[in-house]
C-alpha cells in the first residue's frame, strides 16, 4: 500500500506527507503540525495499549498521554511509517488550526435571579476553566477583596521551559510553563506597571515574577505573560469576573468561583493555535480539577472548519470521552461563520447536468485556498474543475493517493479519501496553490459528474476564521451546518449567539445541525452581541461573537453545579445532566415558531428556569 494512502491516517495527513516542501510552505492547512527545521510531525493519536515500549525503543519520539486512550506525539518524519504500522496505534490525525469564535446579557439570561434569590449562587466551590489567548491576571476582577488571586494556576504554553530558572511545564506535559497560585500572588506584590519586551517575535505583556527557588541573597525573576489579544480576558470576565474594577456593575456569572487558565501556544510564527494545544489544555484542566477535588466548568471559544461536522474527529470524540471523567461540563461557541459564505451544500442527481455544479469566487491576492467536499461513500461521481478563464481539467477519476494539476498560475492538489474507522463519510480534498505568489482570481466552478448516486447529498467547506480575503467565498452559500468544530461534539454544550437587546439571533452565529448525524446543535443560545467585559489593563470593553456567548453558559453551568454538588441538592449534577437542565430552562424567542431550530437550538439561556424547583 502506498504510504500516501494509509488508512490508519486521516486523508489530510496522507496528503501532507506526500506534499513537496514548496507545497507545504504555500499551504495554510497542510503544514500545520510540521516543523521544517527539525523535520518532525506533531500528531493526535488514538491508541489501544500502553506506549511505554514505543518510548523505550525510540527515545527520539515524544509522547504526551492524554486521558482515555488519546495522545499527542511528536516524531521525526523518517519514523512516520514505522509509527503508523505499530499495532498499539489505532488512528492518527494531524493538528488543525483554530480561530476565535456583561451587564445587559446577565439580565437577559435570567442569571441575576439565581445569584440573588434564596439560592444565592455565585460559583463558590467550582473551578471555571479557560483555554484561550491568556488572562490578565492583574485585573481586579480576577482578584479577591484582599488583593490575592482567584486563579488556581496558569499554564502558558507559549513559554519555553528552563529548569535552571524554575520554569517548568506541568507534570506529564512537554511544553510551556505552569504558574501556581503562590507565584501569581507573589507577582501581584510587584509594581503594577507592565514591562514590554521584544524576543525575536511579537511583543508580550510581561511581569517579573519572583521565583520560589530564589535564594535570599540573590533575586531571580521569571516571566509571567498576560493576554496580548484581550480575547481570553474578555471571555473570563463574562464567565467569572467579580466586577471589582467597576464596583460590581460588570460582574460576570460565576463571580466567586476559582479560575484556571491555559494560554494556548501558537506553533507558527504568526497565526492561531492548533487542536493539539487545545486538547492538551483540556486534559490539563480536567486533571487539575480532579486533583483539587473541584467540579469544573470549562469554556472553549476556539474552533475550526476542517472536518465532516458530524462529531467524529479525534478532538470531538476525545471531548465526548471526558464527559465520563470527573465532574465536568464543557461549553463551546458555534463560531462566527453563519453568513461568511464558507459553506455550501446540495444534492447530486443523475439528471442534474450543470445543476450539479458549485461556483466560488477567489478575490485578488489570495495566497492559497482549500476546499473540502464531504459526501456519502456509496455515491460515486467524478470531478471537473473550471478555471475563471473557462479552461477545464478532468473529469478527475477516483484514484488512491494525491493527484496534481496545473491551471494557468494555479496548482491544484486533489485527494480522494476513504472512510475512516470512526466515520462512514468520504472526503474529497482540494488545495489551490500559487505557481508564483497568488492563485488565479475570478469565479471558479467544481462540476460533480454523477456515475452512481444512492444518496446524493454533499457539503463543501472553505477555511473559516476570517483568514480569506474579502470577496472569496461560495456564490450560493448555505447558512446551515456552519457551526465550527469542536462545537459539533455530541456531549459538548454548543452555544450560539443572539442579540439580547433586540431578541434576534445573531447573523454571524454558526448554525446547525450536524452533517448527516443531524444532532440538534446548537443546544441553546446566549447573548453574544455588544457584550461589555474585562479587558487587559484593568478596564472594560465591548466585543461580539459566539466567543462571548459561550462563557455565559459556562458560568451558568458553574452555578448549577454549585447548587447541585456544593450545596448538596444533587451530587450528580454535571456532564449531560447540566446540559439537560439548561435546555429545559431555555426560553423561546418570538422570531421562531419551531423548536428546536438550527439557529438557536432549544431557545436562549435562562438560568432561573433551569434550576430545579
Amino acid at each position: 500500500m502506498p504510504e500516501s494512502t494509509n488508512p490508519k491516517r486521516e486523508n489530510l495527513l496522507n496528503l501532507a506527507l506526500d506534499a513537496t516542501e514548496r507545497e507545504l510552505e504555500k499551504s495554510l492547512d497542510l503544514d500545520t503540525g510540521y516543523n521544517r527545521m527539525q523535520d518532525t510531525w506533531e500528531l493526535i493519536v488514538r491508541y489501544s495499549a500502553g506506549l511505554n515500549q514505543l518510548r523505550e525503543e525510540y527515545p527520539q519520539i515524544t509522547i504526551v498521554e492524554l486521558l482515555n486512550g488519546y495522545a499527542v506525539v511528536t516524531l521525526p518524519g523518517e519514523l512516520m511509517q514505522m509509527f503508523t504500522d505499530r499495532t498499539e496505534i489505532e488512528y492518527i490525525e494531524k493538528p488543525k488550526r483554530l480561530f476565535f469564535a456583561v451587564d445587559q446579557g446577565i439580565r437577559a439570561s435570567c442569571i441575576r435571579t439565581g445569584q440573588t434569590l434564596a439560592q444565592n449562587l455565585s460559583g463558590k466551590g467550582i473551578l471555571c476553566g479557560l483555554a484561550d489567548s491568556g488572562i490578565d491576571w492583574r485585573h481586579p476582577d480576577f482578584c479577591n477583596p484582599d488583593g490575592t488571586t482567584r486563579i488556581a494556576a496558569i499554564w502558558d504554553q507559549t513559554l519555553i521551559p528552563d529548569a535552571s530558572r524554575g520554569l517548568l511545564p506541568p507534570d506529564g506535559y512537554d511544553r510551556g510553563v505552569e504558574f501556581t497560585r503562590e507565584q501569581i500572588n507573589e507577582a501581584l506584590k510587584e509594581p503594577s506597571g507592565p514591562v514590554f519586551i521584544e524576543e525575536g517575535g511579537p511583543r508580550h505583556t510581561c511581569m517579573r515574577v519572583r521565583s520560589q527557588q530564589t535564594a535570599e541573597s540573590q533575586q531571580s525573576y521569571v516571566r509571567l505573560t498576560g493576554d496580548s489579544s484581550g480575547h481570553g480576558t474578555h471571555v473570563a470576565g463574562i464567565m467569572a469576573g467579580n466586577g471589582r474594577a467597576s464596583g460590581g456593575r460588570y460582574r460576570g456569572v460565576a463571580y466567586e468561583s476559582e479560575l484556571i487558565a491555559v494560554k494556548l501556544g501558537v506553533p507558527r510564527e504568526e497565526g492561531f493555535p492548533s487542536t493539539v494545544e487545545l486538547m492538551l489544555a483540556v486534559d490539563y484542566m480536567v486533571r487539575k480539577a480532579r486533583k483539587l477535588s473541584l467540579p469544573l466548568a470549562l469554556n472553549l471559544s476556539f474552533g475550526n472548519n476542517y472536518g465532516s461536522h458530524s462529531g467524529v474527529s479525534l478532538i470531538e470524540t476525545y471531548l465526548n470521552s471526558l464527559s465520563g471523567y470527573w465532574k465536568n461540563v464543557i461549553a463551546a461557541g458555534t463560531g462566527n461563520e453563519g453568513t461568511a459564505s464558507v459553506h455550501t451544500s446540495g444534492r447530486v442527481s443523475m439528471e442534474g447536468g450543470f445543476e450539479n455544479a458549485v461556483q466560488f469566487a477567489v478575490s485578488t491576492y489570495e495566497t492559497s485556498l482549500s476546499i473540502q467536499i464531504w459526501k456519502s461513500y456509496s455515491d460515486e461521481f467524478s470531478i471537473q474543475i473550471v478555471h475563471p478563464s473557462g479552461i477545464t481539467t478532468g473529469p478527475v477519476q477516483k484514484i488512491l493517493g494525491p493527484q496534481r494539476f496545473r491551471m494557468q498560475q494555479t496548482e491544484i492538489l486533489l485527494y480522494y479519501g476513504e472512510p475512516s474507522p470512526y466515520s462512514v463519510y468520504q472526503e474529497i480534498f482540494l488545495e489551490l496553490l500559487p505557481v508564483r505568489d497568488f492563485i488565479d482570481s475570478g469565479v471558479w466552478e467544481i462540476r460533480l459528474l454523477p456515475e452512481r448516486i444512492v444518496n446524493g447529498e454533499f457539503d463543501m467547506w472553505l477555511p473559516g476564521g476570517g483568514i480569506l480575503n474579502r470577496g472569496t467565498g461560495f456564490l450560493y452559500p448555505t447558512e446551515h451546518t456552519t457551526l465550527t468544530i469542536p462545537s459539533t461534539a455530541e456531549k459538548v454544550i454548543s452555544v450560539a449567539a443572539y442579540n439580547s437587546r433586540t431578541n434576534q439571533a445573531a447573523e454571524f452565529s454558526g448554525r446547525g445541525y450536524t452533517r448527516m448525524t443531524n444532532q440538534i446543535k446548537p443546544d441553546l443560545a446566549a447573548p453574544g452581541v455588544g457584550i461589555m467585559s474585562a479587558v487587559p489593563g484593568g478596564g472594560y470593553g465591548v466585543k461580539s461573537g459566539t466567543s462571548m456567548a459561550a462563557p455565559f453558559v459556562t458560568g451558568s453551568a458553574a452555578l448549577l453545579m454549585q447548587w447541585g454538588i456544593v450545596e448538596g441538592n444533587d451530587p450528580y449534577l454535571y456532564g449531560e445532566k447540566v446540559k439537560a437542565y439548561l435546555i429545559k430552562g431555555a426560553r423561546p424567542l418570538a422570531a421562531f415558531s419551531e423548536y428546536p431550530n438550527q439557529q438557536i437550538g432549544h431557545g436562549v439561556l435562562c438560568l432561573r428556569d433551569s434550576i430545579p424547583v
